[in-house]
């Protein structure tokens, strides 16, 4: 198989995050839930885990990197956790359904009011509008650091600044991009930073999780054991603990721990460079194929590498499909869970296939697929 749906999950890790997984499944026991050999060496991999993921976004607080089930859940805590009655929001049309979905929720219920930063039928934001969107009331911008469809790259640091100057707080979803690109957290201006571990970041599924800032303060979405502070009613205030209720997915963390230690010594640089090539290649040869439409503005944007693109006459899921069962091409198509940036490029009733590279993407399997596009054109 040629599996080119790496936006959506990466099948092929390092050799090591199984390793990991398998060795913590035969002898690790629960993080912070024990004094014997097995629960520290636990706890050893959750704390070297930490260690790594501030490291990789140039971090200095290890001790606010909080790891949940995945961006997901993330991005929930930093929504639930941050906003109060009366707040104005500010997003974007590129989000993801993880930060729609809980927005939308605190909208109905009459919490916040919300407004989007507008994208072109080219997938490009309207930054000249952004600056309008503010009121008194605004309490936050929330804003993907990279398309899901098109790749498109956001100008975090310019949503953070703007953010900043009215004394809003800017949360990043780095769910895209993490170990995909260089990412630096305070370069970026981001207040809080969600991540998933099983995308760029090349670990396990069930991993991922958010760093705050260490002048912010959350609310818990999730009040439990935490293994510290037994006799507090209440959540402790300690952090992490203060946000991870519950035992943790020790396994899997195990396996980011690994993934992270890789993804250390390759560089991040690399992974986008490597991702870069990637999609030049794939945009060249898929423009110059007949009833071929990619979706997303080429011109003025850095993107991941992620193409989003339709074939005249072709259903996307047929599409998608038929590169899956008759040439073993994976890819995804659909809505992407980003209907927003899907109705700003004319693409909601129809959807669109999804292309979506990784570090173990190889030229000749961009080549592949575009043979395939190519013959299904023709036929």
């Amino acid at each position: 198989m040629i599996y080119l749906n790496n936006a959506a999950t990466t099948i092929q890790k390092p050799p090591a995050v199984a390793e990991a997984v398998v060795a913590a499944m035969a002898g690790a026991g629960s993080s912070s839930r024990g004094a014997s050999a097995s629960d520290l060496a636990a706890a050893r991999s959750v704390a070297g885990a930490r260690v790594k993921l501030a490291r990789l976004i140039g971090f200095t607080h290890p001790e606010r990197v909080i790891f949940t089930l995945n961006a997901t859940m993330a991005l929930n805590i930093a929504i639930f956790g941050s906003l109060r009655p009366g707040d104005h929001v500010i997003t974007t049309d590129f989000e993801h359904n993880s930060v729609l979905r809980p927005l939308h929720e605190l909208e109905r219920r009459g919490v916040i009011e919300l407004d989007y930063l507008r994208a072109d039928a080219a997938g490009r934001l309207h930054m000249e509008e952004l600056e309008g969107l503010f009121r008194p009331s605004t309490r936050a911008v929330v804003a993907t650091h990279a398309s899901n469809l098109t790749g498109a790259i956001t100008d975090a640091a310019a949503l953070a600044a703007a953010a900043h100057a009215h004394g809003a707080r800017f949360v990043l979803d780095a769910s895209q991009t993490l170990g995909a690109l260089p990412v630096d957290m305070a370069a970026l201006g981001a207040d809080i930073l969600c991540f998933t571990g099983h995308k760029a970041l090349m670990g396990p599924q069930g991993t991922g999780g958010l760093a705050v800032a260490p002048d912010l303060e959350l609310d818990p979405l999730v009040h439990g054991g935490t293994g510290v502070k037994s006799a507090d009613p209440f959540q402790p205030l300690s952090w992490p603990e203060h946000l991870e209720a519950g035992t943790m997915n020790g396994h899997g963390l195990a396996g980011l721990d690994a993934a992270l230690e890789f993804l250390l010594d390759l560089g991040a640089d690399r992974v986008a460079e490597h991702e870069a090539a990637l999609r030049e290649r794939f945009v060249a040869g898929a423009r110059a194929i007949p009833g071929i439409t990619v979706y997303g503005a080429e011109d003025g944007h850095a993107h991941t590498g992620v193409i989003a693109l339709n074939l005249a006459g072709v259903d996307s899921s047929t599409l998608a499909d038929r590169l899956a069962f008759e040439y073993d091409i994976a890819t995804r198509a659909g809505l992407h869970c980003a209907p927003r940036i899907h109705e700003s490029l004319g693409t909601l009733q129809t959807g669109a296939v999804r292309f979506s590279f990784g570090w173990y993407t190889r030229p000749d399997d961009v080549d592949a697929a575009l043979r395939a596009l190519a013959d299904i054109a023709a036929a």
